[in-house]
């Protein structure tokens, strides 16, 4: 590939890049001044090149102001994670997907679920979601302090309802990625990115109620100032009764988020970006499998959607707090230098019920409540990263060197169990209750330090060539005063090289390898060992596929191969038990079909073995990993009424397969659909833009298990109906 097409096809690291990386504006945008233009080239003194160089970059500046408005589709033109950030969906050799604003607006999405429900091989894991959403991708569950980002960075902790009203949009790139974020399991990153102030001035009021009862007041507003609008401040808050059809949940939620950028000078820009937001519910109790029987576990009937076995004073009550910010800095026409610190804090004290040891004829059973109080959970990352452009044997290379650290700590809680009869079919009323509590975790520490290398190379007009190192260096403790400290440690290079063919400018063949460290697993509540971070171990990632643009709608297929450590528990203990193979091929599609029809879809087919025991679970070997899915299926389409300006029809399938319950496969719970519905409305009403929308989500009030993993099950959530009104001031 030449320079030429090579610097089209990546991001540009003059202040353009800088720009893009600091203001997160699409690239398409660039178009959107006529008057921005390249400094021209041929010989020149230095102090006429610094000046040409100087005025450009505040016009590439200015421009990117501008392209705060944004073009409304389901097919996002750019990736903003990792070491991708910014790139065309095209040029990235990893299976990637984008959830846009207008996808996020168009189902009304609620929640974490509600947004990567249309992303393949995503399903629910361990938890129903009455409080936060456990995720599983490709049947590897995603890591909920390490693989859940901010702006392409931060790790956020995805213990409480991440809030989507302050995001412009959410990402996730599948696969290893620890050579970029450290210690990640293959499951994918998942990224979520902030609004920001664009140059026009934004004031909106959201009221979103339900049919349960629940109701959400959301303002947005957004504003450029200073000189030459060099500044820009984006606020959102939120506040609301919780409400889902659920017995005995009730609770509240509230949030405050603060994006603010400024462009100091032209060869330097800044961001800051501050979440605080906190979540008290309810918490719906969870189902322990039944004891096997002649090595066959048989579940009982699913019960209704609505049950709830915990009382309501079974509380989970959590916040969080998370602070990023972020300079970039021109060194010269090739060289942008990025510093990043952030810090995330997540506290929570529980109240976990989980039912056990019941009749699955009569529903006769015990509840189990776990309380637990004092949970803290704080991520600190720091990055500093250079990128820059150069030539050399007629190669063009872009390349990234950095160094990241990132610590995360757990402090110690206490806690105690309790006990009183319930009925699964026909729930009583459970009378609240005040244990004495004792230590139960005890205060833990991850260190990990990464040094990486990457580059991207282009070779003749169609050929790139990915290649990086990290260095890792990992360190875990844990401390008990009865105990001696565990330490794990790693120290380890892992390669990565992908090859990408683009016989033309929308269409791009590649293949991938990838290795990386990471973190096996940490112990669940329903462990004996609860809390414990296992060993890491290093993880192998193949994959091929093809992407291609058509018209407006973006295609991806791939065929991949994971090999990762398996986890298990034997005997109540979480552990390392062996290794998993994970195959699949996936597809996905999104964008226009024309300009009344916007689609996404998107499938997997997965064989998931176990390929090797340990000497505690022999009968594990062969049988599919816990909670993973032969196949995924989601299809959601919006029909933009020509004959009604300003009215727009939706609807949405979703299909997950069977799951097994353990490892052993002793049991499996049955596959499932869901439906979905929508309807919205644009209209103005005294001169303000007014937006009407419905969505009706599991619209036929459909009973399944929708979650196993770790010795409990989930049950779906009810039908529910939501109603939203929004005001353009």
């Amino acid at each position: 590939m030449s320079s030429t097409a090579f610097r089209a096809a990546t991001p540009r690291l003059t202040l353009v890049s800088l720009s893009v990386l600091s203001l997160l504006a699409p690239l398409s945008a660039r178009a959107q001044s006529a008057e921005a233009k390249p400094a021209p080239s041929g010989a020149a003194t230095a102090s006429t090149q610094v000046a040409v160089a100087d005025a450009t970059q505040k016009k590439l500046l200015d421009e990117v102001v501008v392209s705060g408005e944004r073009k409304k589709t389901f097919a996002p033109e750019t990736v903003r994670v990792g070491a991708f950030r910014d790139q065309d969906p095209l040029d990235v050799p990893l299976t990637n997907a984008v959830m846009s604003r207008e996808l996020l607006d168009a189902q009304g999405a609620q929640g974490l679920f509600d947004a990567l429900k249309n992303t393949a091989g995503v399903t629910r894991s361990q938890v129903s979601g009455s409080t936060y959403d456990n995720l599983s991708i490709r049947g590897i569950v995603v890591e909920n302090r390490g693989n859940y980002r901010l702006n392409g960075s931060l790790p956020i902790v995805n213990l409480i309802d991440i809030p989507l009203e302050n995001k412009e949009q959410v990402e996730v790139l599948k696969g290893a990625s620890s050579m970029y974020y450290g210690m990640v399991p293959p499951s994918g990153i998942v990224n979520f990115v902030t609004k920001r102030a664009g140059p026009k001035p934004v004031t909106s009021l959201t009221t979103t109620i339900n049919d349960h009862g629940g109701v959400k007041t959301h303002v947005d507003i957004g504003r450029r100032f200073g000189t030459d609008d060099s500044m820009g401040l984006r606020v959102n808050a939120a506040a609301g009764k919780e409400e889902t059809g659920i017995d005995r949940y009730k609770g509240d939620r509230n949030l405050v988020t603060l994006a603010y950028d400024w462009r100091a000078t032209p060869w330097a820009n800044f961001k800051v970006d501050l979440e605080r937001y906190r979540k008290n519910v309810s918490e719906q109790a969870g189902i322990q499998l039944p004891a096997a029987v002649n090595g066959v576990i048989t579940l009982p009937r699913v019960p209704d959607n609505k049950t709830n076995l915990a009382g309501d004073w079974a509380r989970y009550d959590a916040h969080a707090t998370n602070a990023l910010v972020r300079g970039d800095f021109a060194v010269n026409d090739n060289w942008v230098v990025s510093l990043e610190t952030g810090r995330a804090k997540t506290d929570r004290d529980r109240n976990f019920s989980t039912f056990q040891n019941y009749n699955k004829d009569t529903g006769a059973g015990t509840l189990s409540t776990t309380v637990l109080k004092g949970q803290a959970y704080t991520n600190t990352n720091h990055r500093v990263e250079a990128i820059g452009r150069f030539d050399t044997l007629g190669l063009s290379h872009e390349l990234t060197l950095g160094a990241s650290y990132n610590r995360r700590e757990s402090a110690g809680w206490q806690s105690a169990v309790v006990t009183a009869s319930q009925n699964l079919y026909a729930p009583v009323d459970v009378a609240p209750v005040s244990p004495t509590l004792k230590q139960a975790g005890y205060p833990s520490e991850i260190r990990d330090r990464g040094l990486y290398v990457f580059d991207r190379v282009a070779i003749g007009e169609q050929w790139q060539v990915l290649a990086g190192l990290r260095k890792t260096d990992y360190r875990s403790l844990a401390t008990n005063p009865s105990a001696p400290t565990t330490v794990f440690k790693a120290d380890k290079v892992t390669p990565n090289f992908s090859l990408m063919w683009k016989p033309m400018k929308d269409l791009s063949v590649y293949g991938s390898v990838l290795r990386g460290l990471e973190e096996t697993g940490t112990a669940p509540l329903s462990a004996s060992n609860a809390g414990e971070v296992l060993a890491p171990a290093v993880s192998k990632q193949h994959e091929l596929g093809v992407k291609a643009r058509v018209g407006s709608v973006l295609l991806q297929t791939a065929a991949f191969q994971i090999e990762r450590a398996l986890t298990t528990t034997v005997n109540g203990v979480y552990q390392v038990g062996g290794q998993s193979r994970y195959r699949g091929i996936e597809f996905s599609a999104s964008g226009e079909i024309g300009r009344d029809f916007a689609v996404v879809a998107s499938a997997t087919v997965l064989d998931a073995e176990i390929t090797r025991v340990g000497t505690t679970n022999p009968l594990e070997l062969g049988k599919t990993p816990e909670n993973t899915p032969k196949n995924t299926l989601s299809l959601f389409g919006e029909y933009r009424v020509p004959m009604v300006p300003g009215l727009a029809l939706n609807a949405g399938v979703y299909h997950v397969g069977k799951r097994a319950v353990n490892n052993a496969n002793q049991g499996w719970i049955d596959a499932y659909e869901t439906l979905s519905l929508g309807a919205r409305y644009a209209t103005t009403v005294l001169g303000k833009p007014l937006s009407l929308q419905a969505n009706l989500d599991n619209a036929t009030n459909k009973d399944y298990w929708s979650t196993a993993g770790n010795n409990l099950l989930g049950v779906g959530a009810p039908r529910t109906l939501r109603v939203t009104a929004k005001v353009d001031f």
